[in-house]
């Protein structure tokens, strides 16, 4: 008897990003209101990280808010009916609520039922990690088109006395459709992780340690020089992997979009990578903040509105964090 074979659909050879979107939070928050509970100045704060103000949002907007805005932005801008998207994926660590997820209710609100719908936890590096997995999807078949978004609301996750990261961290969302190309648009991803370095970003207590009345709310913390030294070093190594995987090098770039960490670590990249002046950084941290999943999408839908003419050039990002875990590609910007 022949036993029977299964059917596997293929998509499309390649996939690109079609277009982006974006939502900061509402407020404004300079270093000035932040210097008080940490006994420092906007001057420490500036020479520190570049970070000149943030964008916070108000108490009732929460995360899945900004990943409704952003996504409806970036559908708007890719011209294509929501109805044909079928994956939603949403990087995020600052999900209001353990379940459901942001991207199902994203999906709804945007008009994307019934699409695949689900959220994925890889801090900083999400957004790189959700793009992997998108483009896969897509070149298998098993989706046509997907939304990509990294939304954070990181200000419910800071502790306004702690010096080692509140005053770094920042609101928004950044969204991205992905679709089926002609041409290669998306490289292979370079990704990895090594926990054993967990402890250096991670929160300082669980929800049942804070259920029971033994800890505070739970808020993030990390060990600020350990996190530069592996930012720096380690990680300009999956810098420079990701453009030999890529098959170009740094010459070949209109841009380069990191994750916006701090200020520092992104000038010490540059370095390190020994980029041509000719390549524009993105440096959208310095009014924004860091926003973890989101800062990636944020900084190349700035990028792109300050800088047109970079439509259609190459962009290497790359994603970094708690966890620890990295994920890097490089893409053709919208």
């Amino acid at each position: 008897m022949t036993k029977p074979t299964l059917q596997q659909s293929h998509g499309p050879q390649y996939t690109r990003i079609l277009s982006v979107g974006a939502a900061r939070g509402d407020l404004v928050v300079p270093n000035s209101e932040l210097v008080g509970p940490i006994d420092s100045s906007d001057e420490w704060i500036q020479q520190r990280t570049g970070i000149i103000t943030r964008t916070r949002a108000s108490q009732q907007i929460d995360a899945v808010d900004l990943a409704t805005d952003a996504a409806r932005e970036a559908i708007e801008r890719s011209g294509i009916d929501a109805a044909l998207i079928d994956a939603v994926i949403v990087a995020t660590i600052s999900n209001s609520r353990q379940t459901p997820s942001i991207a199902a209710v994203v999906a709804d609100r945007v008009g994307t039922n019934p699409a695949a719908a689900y959220d994925i936890n890889a801090a900083c590096a999400g957004y790189a990690y959700a793009v992997a997995q998108a483009d896969a999807l897509i070149r298998t078949g098993a989706a046509h088109y997907a939304l990509v978004i990294g939304a954070e609301k990181l200000s419910d996750l800071v502790d306004p006395a702690d010096r080692s990261i509140s005053f770094l961290l920042g609101d928004g969302a950044g969204a991205i459709v992905i679709g089926p190309s002609e041409y290669p648009g998306i490289s292979t991803t370079v990704w990895g992780s090594d926990g054993s370095k967990a402890a250096t970003i991670q929160m300082d207590h669980t929800l049942q340690e804070y259920r029971r009345g033994e800890a505070d709310w739970p808020t993030l913390r990390q060990e600020g020089p350990a996190v530069f030294r592996w930012a720096v070093w380690d990680m300009a190594k999956v810098a420079k992997k990701a453009l030999e995987v890529a098959g170009i090098t740094g010459a070949d770039l209109a841009a380069f979009i990191p994750h916006q960490a701090n200020m520092r670590i992104i000038d010490e990249f540059a370095k390190q990578l020994k980029l041509p002046e000719s390549v524009v950084i993105a440096r959208d941290v310095a009014t924004t903040g860091n926003t973890s999943s989101a800062s990636i999408p944020l900084a190349t839908h700035r990028l792109l509105e300050e800088h047109p003419e970079l439509s259609g050039g190459l962009a290497l990002q790359i994603g970094f964090g708690a966890g620890l875990v990295f994920g890097a590609q490089v893409v053709v910007l919208p």
